[in-house]
C-alpha cells in the first residue's frame, strides 16, 4: 500500500512543478524586483530598499488608483448582487421566454472583458458615439463621458457590473433552487407576506450563494483591468485607473519595472486582505443564521 500510495505521490509532480514555474517563481522574483530600480529591459539594477515602498505614500496616481480600485471593487460587487438577486427571483418563476432571457443576460460573460471595453467605447466615444446620438434626437448638447475620472470610474464600474451580473444571477438562481418549496408552503397557511417571506426565508436560506457571488465580484472588481485598458486606458491622465492598470502603466510606459512591482505586491495584499475579511464575514454570517 505505501508503495502504491507513492507511485500516485508521483501524479502531482507535473502540476506542483508547473505551479511552482508559472507561479511561485514569478511572485518570489516579482518580490525581489520590488527592492530594485529595474527599468523592466536593462540587464543592470540596482538595490533600492524600501524606497519604491515608501515613494507609494506621498504619490498621487498610486492614491487615486487605490480609490479607484476600492470604488471598482466595492461598486461592482454592489451592482451585481442587487441585480443578480432581482434577476434571479424574476426568471425563477415560470413563465414563456424564460430561458432566452436566461441567456440574454449571461451572454455579456461569454465576451471577453477586452471586447467589451472596445464595444463600449462606441457607446460612450464624444463623436458619434451611440449615447450622444441619442441625446441629439433629443436636441441634447453631446457628453464628452470619458474626459472626466470621476464619471469615467463610475462608467466602468456599471460597464464591468452589466456584463458580468449573469455570474451572479447564475449563482442565485442555484441558490433559489435549493431552497425546499415547504417553507414557502407553510408560510403561506400562517398569511406571511411575500415581502416577509423574502426577508425571513429566502434572504437567510441565500446565505451560502451570497457568500460565494459576493466574493467572486470582490474579487473580479479588484483586479478591474481589460476594460479599463480598451475603454479609457486610465486616462485621462491617471484618473481612472485601477492598481492593475497602474502596474501595466508604470512597467511599459514610464519604463520603471521596480516600482511597478511594488506597487503590484501592494494590490495582490489589497485583494488578499479585502476578500479574507469579507469571507470570514459572511461566513460568520451564515452560521449565525444556522
Amino acid at each position: 500500500m505505501k508503495n502504491r500510495a507513492r507511485i500516485m505521490n508521483l501524479f502531482y509532480v507535473p502540476a506542483l512543478t508547473l505551479f511552482a514555474v508559472f507561479v511561485i517563481y514569478p511572485f518570489g522574483k516579482g518580490i525581489m524586483l520590488s527592492f530594485t530600480n529595474w527599468n523592466g529591459y536593462s540587464q543592470n539594477y540596482k538595490m533600492v530598499g524600501l524606497s519604491n515602498y515608501t515613494r507609494m505614500l506621498t504619490d498621487p496616481n498610486v492614491h487615486r488608483a487605490l480609490i479607484n480600485t476600492i470604488i471598482y471593487g466595492a461598486g461592482s460587487t454592489l451592482i451585481q448582487n442587487i441585480l443578480g438577486v432581482a434577476l434571479a427571483l424574476l426568471l425563477n418563476q415560470k413563465f414563456h421566454g424564460r430561458a432566452a432571457i436566461r441567456t440574454l443576460v449571461y451572454l455579456p460573460v461569454m465576451i471577453a472583458p477586452l471586447i467589451m471595453g472596445y464595444v463600449m467605447y462606441f457607446f460612450f466615444t464624444f463623436n458619434h458615439g451611440a449615447v450622444n446620438d441619442i441625446l441629439a434626437l433629443f436636441g441634447k448638447e453631446a457628453v464628452d463621458w470619458l474626459a472626466d475620472g470621476n464619471r469615467g470610474t463610475a462608467i466602468l464600474t456599471i460597464v464591468n457590473s452589466l456584463q458580468f451580473v449573469g455570474v451572479s444571477m447564475v449563482i442565485y438562481l442555484a441558490g433559489l433552487q435549493s431552497i425546499p418549496d415547504m417553507y414557502y408552503e407553510a408560510a403561506s397557511i400562517d398569511g406571511v407576506q411575500p415581502g416577509q417571506s423574502f426577508l425571513y426565508i429566502t434572504l437567510p436560506l441565500l446565505m451560502p450563494a451570497i457568500s460565494s457571488s459576493v466574493t467572486i465580484n470582490l474579487i473580479g472588481g479588484l483586479k478591474l483591468f481589460d476594460i479599463i485598458s480598451a475603454l479609457t486606458g486610465g486616462g485621462p491622465g491617471y484618473d481612472t485607473n485601477s492598481l492593475s492598470t497602474l502596474v501595466h502603466r508604470t512597467f511599459f510606459a514610464s519604463e520603471n519595472a521596480g516600482y511597478a512591482s511594488a506597487i503590484g505586491l501592494v494590490s495582490f495584499a489589497l485583494i488578499m486582505i479585502l476578500s479574507n475579511i469579507v469571507v470570514k464575514c459572511l461566513e460568520k454570517k451564515e452560521v449565525e443564521l444556522e
